[in-house]
């Protein structure tokens, strides 16, 4: 497989001196047996075009004679970086042809070499003699892929969006290397405490943010390769809501199965749109010989990136989301490219998928348990109760015993069998670990401070200091695990 801007594959052949006419009058014999396009032709050689595929570009064809050796060049001449050994397949396919071409005599090479010489470009415009491309050439060559052109507007645009928001956040101060969590979520990063809490825009937000450069460029890399691949035959309406839908899928898959994880990147989307490809792949929309070699090709791609999701710190149910949700957006588009003359089944089957898309997001978003938002809910009622039960201590010392007894039971116990309560019912809901050992310090700390109230309810009720070191060791406890909570040592 070949990669480059553009891809190419060389081969020469020996020549037997002498021969390069006969080798010329053959050649052309074989292009029109090949049914390629004759570009131009001339005393060095000959330019040819192959028959465009369905997801295939043309292959420029360069057959260049020499005295004792004739080089044979297929480069790929549409948008591709990756040629999946086409140009390869190409040479290999002319020299076949060519030796199976039946054997012309001497008189009938030299009439049909004379025949060919009308047809010769002057000396002087022949590219084939042309010095080889400079460093600029391959430069300009190089920034093809950033430019937008007709078939292939959307990728670049999306591309240029992506790297804006990555240098904004740079010059706003994030890190461009190692950027923080707090940095990335109040950036628009998903995040499921936050996303399920009232803010389901970072569902589409975090597709356009990156944790870091490298993430930046891989990603971007990912999206020129597919997006020269599939644009051109989707068309604009159709890529970018391929794009945007199926990162919202790959967002609510992300929070669906995700706790506590930062999400964010255009890997979810990108894989929808990998998706959209195999989808089509797996139909004969794509010429059969094609559809073998570039299933190896995408196939391989996101199997080896799902198995490499599976290390920490990868969102790998963004990045399956996005890819189912990229499967149905293609097997959904299909009708529309197989009939791409009705707009209407095109609008239509773009309007339909996207509120569907959009419907059962909505439906899923609102499903999710919310545990995160309940937990804080809870917590807030909680903190009231203790708040109240505290209030004792706030007294004055000359406080009435009423006021002290008072103080310690209907206000003190009652509000603190109430947050055991609370307690309870949190450990029940569906939490990371760390949740539950947090809330397994707070049942301890609020049985302690029943343990300590009763006991401070009895030393005020019978006027006695009997119970002053067990309420100190209660104390001691209490302290020590308020310390915990609140992270100190």
């Amino acid at each position: 497989m070949a990669i480059g801007f553009n891809p190419k594959h060389i081969e020469e052949v020996s020549l037997v001196p002498g021969d390069r006419h006969s080798f010329l009058v053959c050649t052309v014999e074989v292009l029109h047996k090949l049914g390629w396009k004759t570009g131009q032709l001339s005393e060095s050689g000959v330019i040819a075009y192959t028959a465009k595929n369905a997801f295939s570009w043309n292959a420029e064809v360069r057959i260049i004679i020499g005295e004792e050796h004739a080089t044979i060049e297929s480069a790929s001449v549409g948008s591709e970086i990756a040629d999946l050994g086409r140009n390869k397949k190409t040479v290999r396919q002319f020299l076949t042809a060519y030796d199976e071409l039946e054997i012309f005599s001497p008189e009938e090479l030299s009439s049909k070499y004379e025949a060919l010489k009308s047809g010769f470009v002057a000396p002087e415009d022949d590219l084939l003699t042309l010095p080889p491309a400079t460093t600029a050439d391959h430069v300009k060559e190089f920034l093809y892929v950033f430019r937008p052109v007709k078939g292939y507007v959307v990728t670049p645009v999306l591309m240029y969006l992506n790297i804006l928001i990555f240098i904004i956040m740079a010059l706003s101060g994030v890190n461009i290397f190692d950027p923080t969590s707090d940095s990335l979520i109040d950036w628009g990063a998903n995040f499921t405490p936050l996303t399920l809490g009232g803010q389901p825009w970072r569902l589409l937000t975090n597709c356009f943010l990156h944790i870091g450069i490298l993430h930046l460029l891989m990603n971007m890399y990912a999206l020129v390769y597919i997006g020269l691949l599939l644009e051109p035959h989707l068309g604009k309406l159709r890529f970018i809501a391929a794009y945007l839908l199926a990162g919202i899928t790959a967002s609510v898959a992300s929070v669906w199965w995700n706790d506590l994880t930062i999400s964010a990147g255009a890997s979810g989307a990108i894989f929808g749109m990998y998706g959209v490809f195999l989808a089509m792949l797996t139909t004969n929309l794509i010429e059969k010989t094609e559809r073998k070699a570039l299933l190896v090709s995408i196939g391989v791609f996101v199997a080896f990136n799902l198995v490499n999701g599976m290390k920490g710190g990868i969102d790998n149910a963004a990045h399956i989301g996005g890819l189912i949700g990229g499967l149905i957006i293609g097997y959904a588009f299909l009708p529309s490219l197989k009939n791409k003359t009705h707009l209407y089944l095109k609008y239509g089957t773009v309007a339909l998928i996207t509120v569907l898309v959009l419907s059962t997001s909505f439906v899923a978003y609102k499903k999710i348990p919310n545990n995160y938002s309940l937990y804080d809910q809870k917590m807030a009622v909680f903190s009231a109760l203790e708040a109240k039960a505290l209030a004792v201590y706030k007294l004055p010392k000359e406080a009435s015993k009423e006021q002290l007894l008072k103080g310690y039971k209907e206000e003190g116990t009652v509000n603190w069998n109430k947050s055991l309560k609370i307690i309870q019912e949190l450990d029940e809901l569906e939490l990371p670990q760390a949740f539950h050992e947090r809330i397994l310090m707070f049942k301890k700390y609020v049985q302690l401070r029943i343990k300590s109230y009763d006991l401070a309810y009895k030393s005020v009720n019978e006027n006695t200091e009997a119970y002053k070191d067990e309420m100190a060791g209660y104390n001691a406890e209490i302290q020590k695990i308020l310390d915990d909570i609140l992270g100190e040592k």
